[in-house]
């Protein structure tokens, strides 16, 4: 259906207005444009375009115009104030029920405040939300676009963000979504494998607080750990199965903590059975140490959800055995956090971060946060190619990924290659932090690892090791 639109015009904004409607043809629109002034309008415009030359401030003429057609809308784009007032009071007269836009550049805060149906455009501060979009660290958000609130917003992706390198489903989307991916000119639309890089750019949309959350952490830089997972860490400690090494537990998370950069450590207790222990927990309590006790457990994996948002937790940290309990495994992977698991050595005994190679997916998910850990810990990263076979040829994309990263982000990476069993290789290690992907199936039966071959079997069988899981997207196939 054709709508016809008046623009009343006169000046250098309203020229370059209509220069706009002719340029950028709507086929459904046919503009009708008053002026009397020759400077207003352009030199060509297009056929849905009809010029009438006359005075818009004149009652009769504008009276004549609006009888012989009927307006959906209607434009008033005038470079002087009074006919902009006269305009209004004929329209009064007129009786019209269009839609009416009116550009005030005068900074007249009444004018026009008293007609209905009327949206005011001021000039003055869409030019400085313009020029304030110009600034570096300033979010681009959408500004007549939906509410026009800053529910749609643009991000860059700087180089070293938390963000880059890092899979669209590995990233927990609450209240917000990366609608598109913008990279070297081209759209793309995201499934949960796709993988963002420096220099992309973002098209997310959500709460505007929520956008603005999002945009200040994909400015943060690698090296913020657990970021972007969120900020704080988390110790649970079930005391039916964590009280003999309670205290060796916080002392391991405060070691952690002292690598951090202002983080803050909440300890969680459940099932607590022994005040005197809980006491001396309670001892270690400061600005950055908070304590909590759970006294009714009735549904531990609730309350462990609640305290994760409530203290924006991006680690977990568990003994196995609490990791085991109460379904907490499944929360944690549903919640796509990262979950610190204490094996008999201790974390600041680790003198090396080690991966053993997997499917090529998971390892291009895991490595930003990878690379992360080890920067923040100070640990060499290597890359553990144990194959029984000898394959290493299926595992060369996932090396040169691993290089590329190494070489952005200026660390050194080593590279070991071996034919062996991975698991036989890896328990002959001493003193190193294991990174894996957080599986949704990890087994704990000892059975299973006499007659598996997968490494994600022997995860929760061996208690050696101090391991990090890190969550990963790959395609549903």
């Amino acid at each position: 259906m054709k709508k016809n639109i008046l623009i009343l015009a006169s000046g250098s904004v309203a020229k370059h207005f209509i220069d706009w409607v002719s340029k950028n043809r709507v086929a459904e629109n046919h503009y009708h444009v008053v002026s009397y002034k020759e400077d207003t309008l352009p030199e060509k415009v297009s056929q849905n375009i009809k010029l009438i030359d006359a005075d818009p401030t004149s009652y009769s003429k504008l009276s004549i115009i609006m009888s012989g057609t009927k307006f959906s809308n209607l434009f008033i784009v005038m470079e002087d104030y009074e006919d902009a007032q006269y305009v209004l009071k004929n329209l009064d007269l007129l009786h019209t029920k269009a839609r009416i836009v009116l550009l005030n550049h005068w900074e007249k805060e009444n004018l026009g405040k008293d007609h209905e149906n009327i949206t005011i455009v001021h000039a003055d501060s869409l030019l400085a939300a313009h020029l304030y979009d110009q600034l570096p660290n300033v979010p681009l958000v959408a500004q007549n676009v939906g509410l026009g609130t800053g529910e749609i917003m643009e991000v860059h992706i700087p180089f070293g963000s938390s963000y880059a390198f890092r899979h669209i489903g590995s990233i927990v989307q609450r209240k917000w979504k990366i609608s598109a991916i913008y990279r070297d000119g081209k759209q793309i639309l995201p499934t949960s494998a796709t993988m963002i890089k420096p220099n992309d750019t973002l098209l997310i949309v959500g709460k505007p607080l929520v956008l603005d959350g999002v945009y200040k952490t994909i400015n943060k830089r690698i090296g913020l750990f657990p970021e972007p997972f969120g900020k704080d860490i988390y110790l649970l400690l079930d005391f039916r199965h964590d009280k003999k090494f309670a205290i060796s537990y916080i002392h391991e998370c405060l070691y952690l903590l002292g690598k951090l950069e202002e983080k803050v450590l909440h300890i969680r207790i459940i099932y607590p059975n022994d005040f005197a222990l809980i006491d001396e927990i309670k001892s270690y309590e400061s600005e950055h140490v908070s304590i909590s006790i759970a006294y009714t457990t009735e549904d531990v994996s609730r309350l462990v959800e609640f305290d994760i948002h409530e203290y924006n937790v991006g680690l977990i940290i568990n003994s196995i055995a609490t990791f085991e309990a109460d379904d907490l495994k499944k929360t944690l992977y549903d919640l796509k956090k990262l979950v610190y698991l204490f094996g008999n050595e201790r974390l600041e005994e680790a003198t090396g971060v080690v991966i053993l190679m997997r499917e090529h997916e998971k390892m291009e998910s895991i490595s930003a946060t990878a690379f992360d850990i080890s920067e923040t810990l100070g640990k060499m990263l290597t890359l553990a190619d144990f194959d029984p076979d000898g394959d290493f040829e299926s595992k060369k994309m996932v090396l040169e990924h691993y290089e590329t990263l190494a070489h952005l982000f200026t660390m050194d990476i080593n590279i070991e290659q071996k034919i062996a069993n991975p698991i036989r290789e890896l328990s002959k290690k001493e003193n190193v932090l294991q990174i894996a992907p957080f599986e949704k199936r990890l087994n704990t039966d000892n059975f299973r690892k006499f007659i598996s071959s997968k490494v994600q079997d022997f995860l929760l069988t061996s208690h050696k090791h101090p391991k990090l899981l890190i969550p990963f997207a790959i395609t549903e196939s």
